[in-house]
């Protein structure tokens, strides 16, 4: 920085190189995202903007008395926790089996657990769809298995258990992808400690809790805040199995804010819709901040 000081030619090189960045940032990311927190306190009309009108917390108020709004963030919860408690456990165990090589055909295994991350969202969606209704492989499998020709599978059809296939889809969607990550960071270890574990008779419990687990407790949390993340953001794949329904019984917040922002005619659509929006972007910052404050309380030393 003192040699910026001095010449005034390296700082404008400095300034030229770093301007067209800055500038994309400000138009792409920064500008849309103050807009739209501006845009939550007002009642905007996109076809009379002259008209906007700043209300306050009116579109807040509306929306946390709105038992719809409820019902979508009780069912992103049911995604966040699907998504922390079952995808970054599972894929860790997977990535541990293939590092230790305890499976066979390891190249094969570990294509088919990434497959899914290679097939569009909207082709799973519709794949499964079709797989869990009452007519699909689902039901014709478990009349074979259960000699019951009578059974149909109606878990996508119970307003009880309609976000029960969702969570299974995710996990078989999306844990290849936190595999490969847990697997490309694991090959970094140092196999001589894991040896001298064996040699002095340690466990495999034993090696992957106290001397695999520890040194990745930052993955763990990069990984954790990828999956909270895409949790609240998600929406191609529950709209595609099931459009929020039966009667909005997996509806999540990004389709509540769709619903209200693009199919509905209200003249304060997009205001309400850009408040819907702060709302999830509040509840990730405060999931992703509770999660990194866990994992520093765990592991203090490793994060």
């Amino acid at each position: 920085m003192n040699s910026l000081k001095r010449n005034p030619r390296d700082i404008m090189f400095y300034i030229a190189m770093v301007a067209p960045a800055l500038l994309s940032y400000i138009i792409v990311i920064a500008y849309p995202v103050i807009f739209s927190i501006g845009l939550g306190f007002t009642e905007y009309n996109i076809f009379k903007p002259e008209n906007t009108v700043f209300i306050g917390f009116k579109n807040y108020t509306r929306m946390f008395s709105d038992s719809t709004f409820w019902l979508a963030f009780r069912n992103n919860m049911f995604v966040v926790a699907v998504s922390v408690f079952g995808q970054i456990p599972l894929s860790f165990i997977l990535a541990y089996l293939l590092y230790r090589k305890l499976v066979r055909f390891q190249n094969f295994f570990q294509a088919m657990v990434f497959l899914p991350m290679a097939i569009s969202t909207i082709v799973i969606g519709l794949l499964w769809r079709n797989m869990f209704s009452p007519y699909g492989a689902v039901t014709s499998f478990i009349q074979w298995i259960s000699g019951n020709p009578e059974f149909n599978f109606t878990w996508s059809l119970s307003t009880d258990t309609a976000m029960i296939p969702i969570g299974l889809v995710l996990i078989w969607m999306y844990t290849g992808f936190y595999m490969i990550n847990f697997l490309a960071n694991l090959q970094k270890l140092d196999s001589g400690i894991i040896e001298a574990a064996q040699i002095d008779g340690a466990s495999e419990f034993n090696i992957f809790f106290r001397i695999v687990v520890p040194p990745l407790a930052g993955v763990i949390l990069v990984n954790t805040i990828l999956a909270i993340a895409g949790s609240l953001k998600g929406f191609d794949l529950i709209f595609a199995m099931t459009g929020g329904g039966p009667a909005n019984k997996t509806i999540v917040l990004p389709i509540y804010m769709y619903r209200y922002a693009f199919t509905t005619r209200a003249s304060d659509a997009y205001s309400f819709g850009s408040a819907i929006s702060n709302v999830i972007v509040l509840i990730s910052i405060i999931l992703i901040t509770l999660s990194n404050w866990l994992v520093k309380k765990l592991s203090p030393q490793e994060v």
